[in-house]
């Protein structure tokens, strides 16, 4: 008789790992793209972005080397601590700009990844966010 792959009591950590390196491959694909479109720009479109974006040369390349979506899970943070990000958006710009700037170069994305899956990021983001004194900041002004 033959057993389906999907009760088997391993199918649960081998769909785990092989979804891992789907996604994984996604955001490679996803960083490199980006990386090539900002490789193919010449030396005044580079400046001309980076004066937009109020960064240096090093920071946008930082930027572009973790890919497009470096910055999703503060979109999953900032609800989960209490704050409406599309009001801050349209409220300040330029704050929503820089926790974006900081959430994508953050070293921490996995222990965040995880507090936010476990339900105990209000309780721990202040450990390790570089975003945690704004985020603080903003909880303050809103009471």
């Amino acid at each position: 008789m033959k057993q389906d792959l999907t009760t088997h009591p391993a199918y649960e950590s081998l769909y785990s790992v092989v979804d891992s390196m789907v996604q994984w491959i996604k955001r490679y694909r996803n960083a490199r793209e980006a990386w090539n479109e900002f490789a193919n720009c010449g030396p005044d479109e580079l400046a001309n972005i980076t004066r937009d974006l109020r960064l240096q040369p090093a920071e946008l390349a930082a930027l572009i080397r973790q890919g497009p979506n470096a910055a999703d899970l503060l979109q999953k943070l900032l609800p989960a601590v209490g704050i409406d990000a599309k009001a801050l958006e349209q409220k300040d710009p330029a704050t929503m700009h820089d926790l974006r700037r900081l959430c994508t170069t953050c070293v921490d994305k996995r222990r965040c990844q995880l507090d936010l899956a476990n339900g105990r990021i209000v309780d721990s983001f202040r450990d390790y966010c570089p975003n945690a004194f704004t985020v603080d900041a903003l909880l303050e002004a809103k009471q």
